[in-house]
């Protein structure tokens, strides 16, 4: 009976192994089946896909030319502003010839060269008179800024611009100069200006441009030897030496900066190139050429003040400039050559001149050492302070009804600390304290950097005890000698960018706000290739329509730019975002949303491409936002335009 079991089961297992067999072979044939099936679906849905994206690419192919054409005609506002510009440029020197107010024509060097001889014949030195004529001085640097800044390349030659250099230069030199007369004739006439406590002259004058704080050391006591200006809060504490020493004390401040050598990279705001026959023809055909040779960087200013520049009129100082060529874009460059151009915003408020790239890594690899300031990536925030050490001059004596006064021809002198024959010697180092600008914002601990005549750059060295006092907005630190000193900032410390948005606010206005680590900007208006047409066509439609940051925009690579759009007719909040994807020469509108858990760059249903982000939003636009576009000035298309090249949000967010 056992047995008879044994064959029972042996058998029944065979049986069991043979349906185990064919219930394998059987699932291996419909698995074999099923994946025949998705396979057929899959390429079924290629060739669905690849098919529908031929006729989208077909159908915007065939209305390329007449969108190209519609584009073009609302480019015409860029050059709208040109025009305006160029006729705004003409009145002005109109306007300035029938004003007859005396001042001169900074364009004109017989007018300028007139103006600067016949003031530094002018023997009058009150200190007052001078900052007023200073600020005339600096209106008339500040407008030849502009013109290099403003003036497309087509308008000025480089001659021109050669000559407004040389000007802007000569009349900075000038100003100083007279600075330096100002301070002599004020410490001339010290005693006018003694302390009935302390029995030593101090000063505080100032304007909007300028501030001057002078000490003179008229008692020579010890105890004397530190002193506070209490209507600018700047203030020293000097070794004993020269608290025993005819010696005054200048703390000159500058709020601006006449002393760094500008040559610090900036954008370069490339000129517009507005859709011609050939484009319109050629239809993806890009058109690159090299970009114009810059011109090599000028001049670099000294302003330490040194014994040679006090003697003399004729102070050795140069600079460089930014020429920024037009406002209106120019897309003739490589992605390559403007990503270049592009690495560092200008955030200085002084005139400068983009390096050759050869220049730029020349003077990389000349900094090495670690006490040189790269000002690429900081720059001097809040002015210049000028802290010198000066002889004390022989002062006035009254002689009845006579002032008397010995007369050296020398003019200023620095006063040497430490003393020039102990060089080797330990001398103790001036502590000052400056008392920083109410109106001047630092976002982190400021690098204190003191001017290097010589090697014409900012240096760290020299400087030590720094004591940054947020709250009171006051540093105090050692130095073991006179400096000229500036402050600097990170200049990328709030890139990148947190966030962004366009929006308009009504007719020909518009709000940009740029969000960023340390503040939240809002700019009320009255690149590579994608990025600069992106800003192009941003702003042709930015009358009616809103844009915005989004995340997707660092996953869709470098020839392409993401951002949010919404059509915007009320001043309101924006609540309706849709994602938009283009690249310079072709626009779509992703089915994607800020929430999804993937980039893709899959169409919105029942969406199609188009050759331009206007005809793009056109498909989903009203009529009332379509006519708000057509009907927009030029001159909001151009301010919206260059707010967005200057910032680059779609880069640095």
């Amino acid at each position: 009976m056992s047995s008879g079991k044994k064959k029972v089961s042996k058998a029944e297992q065979l049986r069991l192994q043979k349906e185990e067999e064919e219930r394998r072979l059987k699932e291996e044939e419909e698995a074999q089946f099923q994946a025949q099936q998705e396979e057929a679906a899959r390429r079924e849905k290629e060739r669905t896909e690849q098919e529908q994206m031929e006729k989208l690419e077909a159908k915007d192919q065939e209305r390329r030319e007449s969108e190209l054409a519609e584009l073009h005609s609302l480019e015409q506002k860029f050059l709208s502003a040109q025009q305006w510009k160029t006729d705004y440029r003409a009145y002005g020197k109109w306007e300035h010839y029938l004003s007859c107010d005396g001042s001169p024509d900074p364009t004109v060097l017989q007018e300028i060269n007139t103006f600067m001889s016949l003031w530094r014949d002018d023997q009058n030195e009150d200190v007052q008179l001078v900052m007023e004529k200073g600020e005339q001085v600096l209106n008339l640097i500040e407008k030849l800024q502009f013109l290099l800044l403003d003036t497309p390349p087509s308008e000025i030659t480089e001659k021109e611009t050669v000559q407004y250099q040389e000007s802007i230069l000569e009349l900075q030199n000038l100003l100083h100069q007279k600075y330096n007369g100002a301070t002599e004739h004020l410490l001339k006439t010290a005693n006018m200006y003694e302390d009935s406590e302390m029995g030593n002259m101090q000063a505080v004058i100032k304007d909007k441009n300028v501030t001057f704080c002078i000490w003179a050391n008229l008692k020579k006591k010890v105890r004397l030897k530190n002193h506070v200006f209490c209507d600018a809060q700047h203030g020293f504490d000097l070794p004993k030496s020269l608290a025993m020493s005819s010696v005054a004390v200048r703390i000159l401040h500058t709020y601006y900066d006449h002393v760094s050598p500008l040559w610090l990279q900036c954008q370069s705001v490339p000129r517009l190139e507005v859709l011609g026959s050939k484009e319109l023809t050629q239809h993806s055909k890009d058109n690159v050429e090299e970009p114009e040779e810059e011109e090599k960087k000028a001049r670099e200013e000294p302003s330490m003040l040194t014994e040679e520049e006090m003697c003399s009129d004729g102070r050795k100082s140069a600079v460089s400039f930014k020429e920024n060529s037009n406002s209106i874009a120019d897309i003739n460059e490589t992605e390559e050559e403007i990503e270049k151009k592009s690495e560092i915003l200008d955030i200085s408020s002084q005139v400068q001149h983009p390096l050759t790239q050869e220049e730029m890594n020349e003077k990389e690899e000349a900094i090495t050492d670690e006490n040189i300031v790269d000002l690429q990536q900081f720059v001097p925030v809040g002015g210049v302070y000028h802290i010198d050490a000066l002889q004390l001059p022989p002062q006035v004596k009254q002689i009845k009804d006579w002032s008397m006064v010995e007369v050296l021809d020398v003019g200023l002198q620095a006063y040497s600390y430490p003393p020039e024959e102990a060089e080797d010697a330990t001398h103790p180092p001036i502590q000052i304290t400056l008392r920083l600008s109410d109106n001047v914002m630092y976002f982190e601990d400021p690098m204190i950097a003191r001017w290097d005549p010589a090697g014409q750059q900012w240096r760290t060295d020299g400087i030590s005890n720094i004591t940054y006092e947020r709250q009171a907005k006051s540093i105090t630190f050692e130095m073991r000698a006179f400096y000229t000193i500036a402050l600097l900032q990170d200049a990328h410390l709030n890139m990148p960018y947190q966030a962004w948005e366009l929006q308009p606010t009504g007719m020909d206005e518009a709000l940009l706000i740029v969000t960023t680590v340390f503040a939240t900007i809002q700019i009320q208006i009255k690149a590579p290739l994608a990025e600069v047409r992106a800003y192009q066509q941003m702003a042709l439609v930015a009358s009616a329509f809103a844009f915005a940051w989004s995340k997707w925009n660092l996953e869709a690579g470098q020839e392409q730019v993401v951002f949010k759009v919404s059509e915007h007719l009320k001043a309101d909040s924006v609540k309706d975002w849709s994602l938009y994807m283009f690249n310079g020469q072709k626009a779509q509108k992703l089915k994607i949303t800020e929430t999804s858990e993937a980039f893709s760059e899959e169409l919105e249903e029942d969406s199609e491409f188009h050759s331009t982000l206007y005809h793009m939003l056109k498909d989903f636009a009203s009529k009332e936002a379509i006519d708000k576009v057509e009907t927009t000035n030029f001159l909001f298309i151009d301010v919206v335009y260059q707010l967005l090249l200057a910032t680059r949000v779609l880069t640095y967010s």
